[in-house]
């Protein structure tokens, strides 16, 4: 075999690799994607205290929180995870305290976002950032949609995030440990082919 041919053959199987991947790694979102809103959307049904809005507004809170935890290799889920959950905590926590006191006000979503940014930064989660502001922005407006007993919104967006994020880290596992097994049979599959090619030529 010549070295452009090999080195075409290895091209080859790259590219073949990463398309196995890309597939793998979209099909394995979009099942959890179904999961994380079918289970979140069930539990919010089963507990009969929430209106079909906050439902629905669960299910896609739920499926937003997995596919920012669900990333390509299950140490960078694991980061996200535990990115997701700090700036989560932190906004929901400042957002149930105010509304426990006030109604939704454009200065106290500014203030709110202000102060989740200057804690994260002192604790050293400056990466943080940008999550817990937009977590609070949501938990804020949807406060302003629903008034009634807006102080509810900060306690179901946690739940439907930590069902989103176990859903995410599951998928995760899951597909570390179909990584282990499918690319190795494939790789080995091709080396052998290659070694046959590499004999009949010779």
């Amino acid at each position: 075999m010549t070295p452009t041919t090999k080195q075409t053959g290895q091209t080859t199987a790259r590219e073949e690799r990463r398309t196995d991947q890309a597939i793998s790694h979209g099909v394995l979102l979009a099942v959890c994607c179904l999961l994380s809103y079918k289970i979140n959307i069930g539990l919010l049904t089963f507990s009969g205290f929430v209106l079909r809005d906050d439902e629905l507004l669960g299910g896609m809170w739920a499926v937003v929180a997995t596919i920012f935890v669900l990333r390509g290799s299950y140490e960078e889920s694991a980061k996200a995870a535990l990115l997701r959950t700090s700036a989560t905590v932190l906004s929901f926590a400042l957002c149930l305290v105010y509304l426990l006191v006030f109604p939704f006000r454009v200065w106290g979503l500014v203030v709110l976002i202000a102060i989740g940014a200057i804690v994260l930064d002192l604790i050293g989660r400056s990466e943080d950032v940008i999550t817990a502001s937009i977590t609070t922005t949501v938990v804020m407006v949807v406060a302003a949609i629903s008034p009634q007993q807006a102080w509810r919104q900060p306690i179901l967006r946690l739940i439907d995030t930590i069902v989103g994020i176990a859903v995410g880290i599951a998928g995760a596992w899951i597909g570390l440990k179909l990584a282990t097994r499918i690319p190795k049979s494939g790789l080995g599959g091709r080396r052998t082919n290659l070694s046959e090619e590499h004999s009949l030529i010779r």
